[in-house]
């Protein structure tokens, strides 16, 4: 374990971050809204610290290893976290307490679009702005960014991909360079981005809006600039413009890399994973729909339509959007949705839960067993299309599933034993560790109500789900610090 370059990568990152700052300062400018100041000091303090920590350091040269890798990831995402809580605090409004502006960065930065704030519309801009500009940050993993930049530093940067995407395709890499993956990804998803904003703003979003909703759709992050979140326009094109680039960003980007360059879509059908992300969303689309017609939740099917698609979607890939307070629906509806969640986007997409391919590796190896009841000798490969799936894959992901459960029973017990009720607890996991937002109970429209306790297992949750178990676990075991 080389320190030394862990630090210096530290304040590497940490002073290019500080640049981050900027944007919501010049909002703040313009807007005239007395945050500016707040936004100063903390581009000087963050610019400061990545500075000293790199200072006494820069001249260590030493490639970094994995080990290495996991540091700077586990590392960066909590210095990160409480940095980006610091306009929250210094800012006259909200003026947040330290837990509570801890856990609105977190909650940014990991895309997942819980909030502690009750009232959005009388915020500064440039808060408003902050918000949405963090999950866009996060939306593809503020690491991935770093390495499309470390390298004219003269740092390499496949340790840290590797670090921040341990999911079962981490070793897929859309071009021979890891710098050019990275450049491919973010050339990728600032297209969403920017494509998004233009069907928003046409739709009739203000400016403004749009691009803060853009930034918050193309991440899957669910924040709003609006207490009503995308409620408050109340347009069914607004919607369903919403829906089509959640399902885009739940997609995979390696198939958007694909069908930009070959300029052709027939990519994405011949991938399993893609179709059963669609099979998933278009079920639990399908149920919703005809649950709130037939339950009378609402009485024509054009809104029905409209609504049960748009939560289903926004729910089913982690966005966390809402039209309604889909808390309040059916029981049954609400469950279905909530479960929803732990499923996610695909791997490789901005989407939070466990990812479509584990799910789809989990179901054939189950499959598999039972046919193996039938015949014993029989050898049958796991496979996915026409690719068979390694025995280490597959073991892989059930150890993935085993930590998830364990993870999610351990942070479900410790929120349960602080005195929340079942339902309220049960769903808080939920929403912060697939990285969703809303939840049930009394944390279906914020968590500002609860205790600091609370907050801070939900801050470690959210964590979790976005470093997706391993990366941030791995710290924690005494074999990743043994010689």
């Amino acid at each position: 374990m080389s320190f030394a370059a862990v630090q210096r990568i530290l304040g590497l990152l940490l002073t290019v971050f500080s640049f981050t700052l900027v944007p919501p300062f010049i909002v703040s400018l313009f807007a005239q809204d007395g945050a500016s100041t707040a936004f100063a000091m903390a581009f000087a303090l963050t610019l400061v610290v990545g500075f000293i920590s790199w200072f006494p350091v820069r001249n260590v040269r030493r490639e970094l290893r994995l080990r290495d890798g996991f540091v700077v990831v586990v590392m960066f995402w909590t210095v990160l976290s409480a940095i980006g809580a610091l306009p929250f605090v210094l800012a006259d409004h909200p003026h947040l307490s330290i837990t509570d502006a801890v856990f609105e960065s977190i909650s940014g930065l990991t895309t997942t679009g819980a909030t502690v704030i009750t009232t959005l519309e009388g915020l500064p801009k440039s808060i408003l702005y902050y918000r949405q500009q963090l999950q866009w940050l996060g939306g593809m993993g503020i690491i991935v960014l770093a390495v499309a930049v470390l390298p004219m530093l003269g740092i390499g940067g496949m340790q840290l991909y590797r670090a921040e995407t341990p999911g079962p395709m981490k070793d897929n890499k859309l071009t021979p360079r890891i710098t050019e993956t990275a450049k491919a990804l973010w050339y990728i998803y600032l297209g969403l981005t920017v494509a998004c904003g233009v069907a928003y703003w046409l739709a009739g979003m203000s400016a403004f809006d749009a691009v803060g909703h853009a930034f918050s759709t193309v991440a899957i992050g669910g924040f709003s600039t609006h207490d009503t979140s995308m409620g408050y326009f109340n347009s069914p094109l607004i919607d369903m413009i919403a829906v089509v680039f959640m399902l885009l960003a739940g997609v995979n980007f390696s198939l958007h890399f694909i069908a930009i360059r070959y300029r052709s879509i027939t990519g994405y059908f011949h991938d399993a994973e893609f179709r059963f992300y669609l099979l998933l969303i278009g079920i639990v689309s399908c149920i919703t729909i005809l649950g709130l017609y037939f339950t009378g939740t609402y009485e024509t099917w054009p809104d029905a339509i409209v609504n049960g698609l748009f939560q289903a979607v926004s729910i089913g890939t982690t966005a966390g959007f809402t039209t309604a307070e889909y808390y309040n629906w059916p029981g049954f509806l609400a469950i279905l949705l909530l479960f929803s969640s732990f499923v996610g986007g695909c791997a490789g997409s901005t989407g939070g839960g466990i990812k479509v391919i584990r799910l789809l590796l989990l179901v054939k190896q189950g499959m598999r067993e039972i046919t193996r009841l039938v015949h014993p000798s029989a050898h049958i490969p796991v496979r996915v299309g026409s690719k068979t799936v390694s025995s280490r894959v597959v073991e892989a992901v059930w150890g993935f599933f085993a930590l998830y459960v364990a993870s999610f029973t351990v942070m479900y017990l410790a929120l349960a034993t602080t005195g929340l009720d079942l339902m309220t607890a049960f769903s808080a996991v939920a929403a912060t560790i697939n990285n969703l937002g809303p939840g049930l109970g009394s944390v279906g429209a914020h968590f500002a109500y609860m205790h600091d306790p609370g907050k801070w297992i939900l801050c470690f949750s959210m964590l979790l789900g976005r470093l997706e178990i391993f990366t941030l676990l791995v710290l924690l075991t005494p074999a990743f610090w043994r010689k």
